[in-house]
């Protein structure tokens, strides 16, 4: 790893590190941190602790998981694979299913407008306007439909499923993602038409001047129209606007990193996103 990608992927550890801590408590097993959040949320992950001198082993993965299991949490760790390379087989070991996810930076240089990639109509969401509730919601069901059915075939599911999916906030999550949104700590946006309603969504996590890009989802019988790539570089845009200079993401896989080398991010690392595999009959 040269001197540019260590600075980079350092940045980078220090992002994955900050998100979740003004809404979690931590704690450490040996070279892991489990990051805890109490009440209601999106639920966090393990990491490599940045401040440790070995890296983690098949124990800490097993105390880990144990105390996640106690907690009612996803059995999740997530590290750079160029950061803790020895992670991979022990987490392997440990009979966890590990996600290889490209890892991308964006040239903003490279960046296109997104009316150039979609004629489908896009919004930021505002917390200051009426309908903010509304649309957290429309972009929860429209990730929840469109996660069911991953990648980027098109597909039946469409505004009725997404419907059928819509769930009523909890009024602490919502005041969370309210607050959030208005300090510039979250963005997200929303694609659709006034016939056909909420198409694509995602959403962007900022913290200073690095901000991640996430949740990127296109129902399935509205894919292959550039609703993914237009979302995305709509982000892109405003948080440049917002004064960020490192913005990246991680792609499901290498048909979904295609659709990010359209938008200007180019493939740095890899992500790795372990949980338990998946048991066979």
């Amino acid at each position: 790893m040269d001197h540019e990608q260590r600075e980079l992927v350092d940045r980078l550890e220090r992002f994955y590190d900050a998100v979740p801590r003004d809404a979690t408590r931590t704690e450490e097993y040996g070279a892991l941190v489990l990051f805890v959040r109490d009440g209601v949320g999106w639920p966090f992950y393990a990491r490599p602790r940045r401040d440790a001198d070995e890296p983690p082993s098949l124990a800490d993965v097993t105390a880990v998981r144990q105390r996640q299991r106690e907690l009612g949490l996803p059995e999740a760790l997530e590290w750079v694979h160029e950061v803790t390379p020895g992670l991979l087989p022990v987490a392997r070991s440990a009979g966890l299913s590990v996600l290889e996810a490209p890892l991308m930076v964006l040239d903003p240089a490279a960046l296109p407008a997104p009316a150039t990639l979609t004629d489908v109509p896009l919004r930021v969401l505002d917390p200051a306007g009426p309908g903010f509730a509304a649309d957290v919601a429309a972009r929860r069901a429209v990730a929840a439909v469109a996660f069911a059915a991953a990648g980027t075939e098109r597909g039946e599911a469409g505004p009725a499923q997404r419907d059928a999916a819509v769930a009523e906030l909890d009024e602490a999550a919502l005041d969370e993602e309210r607050a959030r949104t208005a300090d510039g700590r979250r963005l997200s946006v929303l694609a659709g038409t006034p016939a056909e309603g909420a198409l694509a969504s995602a959403m962007a996590m900022r913290v200073g001047d690095v901000a991640e890009i996430a949740g990127v989802a296109t129902l399935p019988s509205a894919r292959r129209r550039g609703l993914g790539a237009a979302v995305t570089a709509t982000l892109a845009r405003e948080l440049l606007a917002a004064g960020t200079d490192l913005i990246f993401l991680s792609a499901g896989n290498e048909d979904i990193a295609r659709v990010y080398l359209r938008v200007g991010f180019r493939r740095v690392g890899t992500a790795c996103i372990a949980e338990p595999a998946p048991v066979t009959p």
